[in-house]
């Protein structure tokens, strides 16, 4: 195999990380990547076994030292902490608490409601397509989806749901852009995108003080109601900076992901119609192929955690205070987990366990809610046009090591 030079933020490499991945699997799995004017060094581990292995020992691999390869991100952007960055005992215990708007029943219960709105939006791009309009596939149908529902989870009402959708993209942007003191200076994330922030944190500020006023049936309804104990043993709400904390996580995590998810699905189809039309033969397989997609294109590429303690990683020590990159991609690719087929798509493929979606204490909070999203935008666009064709080369992508997603994807063909 001819050597790859990994570059986490070279763009050449985040246009195709692909081949990059499967050097460091086969070559050198427990990479130490140097420091340099960008970012400081840190470790990468590539293949399934040491991902799987790692997040899910919090108590050697600990979130609480941020989850990117830069120092303080969370801190750079002034916003409140959240449970993807902190360990258990207490991560378990706010964890329990945002659960309560995520299990299979309550999404359940979206999903008539998603179906609706997906169908109204294909109405609305079919109409503007056949009028000659130029119809972004990503911009316009996967970013709304996530969006419309992240707004009925959190109570958002209908006549500020044009607002919320900004905000999104700001947050969006702002984690693509790195975390690092440069792009916060003005260098990749734009003043806009901060503005918005700043504009998000107001709403819900104004909108936990309205709950704790008159309680509401919604997601920040009940966090304004949730009571946790402390170390004491004495029993309080939550405060103001940590139901924000709840909202940050729920639109970063629950967005721009999501709506990857369904223009990769569509992607990759376009790259395999042997596999489409398996689908639309048979829509039975959709859940499954979901999970397939998301191995292959993982939304969230890699999450750092910082070892605790010195730690051993096949023969490899890694000191502790160190950064490590859970490369969740390049394990999702892994011959070793997924067979020689690993890098094809195979919507027929058995996939007992994968880590899109991470594992252990910090596997995605939202999953179901991703999955439902994704599979009912899915039925619904390959029923009304099931040979739709995506521009892809005149698509664009984030520029971020941390997610792989689009900024925009313009429809070729209905």
């Amino acid at each position: 195999m001819t050597p790859v030079t990994y570059d986490p933020l070279d763009p050449a490499f985040l246009a195709d990380p692909y081949p990059a991945f499967a050097w460091l699997r086969e070559h050198d799995p427990v990479h130490h990547h140097p420091a340099d004017h960008r970012a400081p060094a840190f470790w990468a581990l590539s293949r399934f076994e040491h991902v799987w292995d790692a997040v899910r020992r919090p108590e050697v691999f600990s979130s609480a030292g941020g989850l990117t390869f830069f120092p303080d991100e969370i801190g750079q952007l002034g916003i409140p902490p959240t449970i993807v960055m902190l360990d258990p005992p207490r991560q378990t215990q706010l964890r329990a608490l945002i659960g309560r708007g995520f299990t299979p029943k309550r999404v359940a219960v979206l999903e008539a409601r998603i179906r609706s709105f997906v169908r109204s939006r294909l109405e609305e791009l079919a109409a503007r397509y056949a009028d000659g309009a130029t119809v972004d596939f990503h911009a316009e149908f996967s970013s709304t989806v996530p969006t419309y529902v992240l707004a009925e989870l959190l109570g958002v009402p209908e006549a500020d749901r044009e607002r919320f959708a900004p905000w999104v993209l700001a947050l969006t942007e702002l984690q693509n852009d790195g975390f690092d003191s440069a792009a916060l200076t003005g260098s990749h994330a734009s003043t806009d995108a901060l503005t918005a922030m700043a504009e998000m944190m107001e709403y819900f500020t104004a909108a936990i003080a309205a709950r704790r006023a008159e309680p509401a049936d919604d997601l920040l309804g009940a966090l304004v109601e949730a009571e946790v104990a402390d170390d004491d043993g004495s029993v309080q709400r939550l405060s103001d900076w940590d139901v924000l904390g709840f909202c940050f996580v729920v639109v970063a995590g629950g967005s721009d992901t999501t709506a990857s998810l369904i223009t990769h699905a569509l992607a990759l189809l376009e790259e395999a119609p042997d596999q489409r039309r398996l689908l639309l033969d048979d829509p039975s397989l959709l859940p499954g192929a979901l999970v397939e997609f998301l191995r292959l294109e993982s939304s969230v590429q890699g999450l750092a955690r910082t070892t605790l303690r010195d730690v051993d990683v096949d023969g490899t020590t890694i000191p502790a205070g160190e950064k490590v990159m859970m490369l969740y991609a390049a394990a999702n690719r892994d011959p070793r987990e997924f067979g020689p087929t690993a890098d094809r798509v195979d919507v027929r493929r058995e996939i007992p366990r994968h880590l899109s979606f991470s594992s252990g204490p910090h596997f995605c909070i939202g999953s179901h809610l991703a999955r439902l999203q994704a599979r009912v935008a899915l039925e619904e666009l390959l029923e009304a046009h099931p040979w739709i064709s995506l521009d892809a080369a005149a698509g664009r992508r984030h520029e971020s090591p941390f997610v792989r997603g689009w900024v925009s994807v313009p429809v070729a063909r209905l």
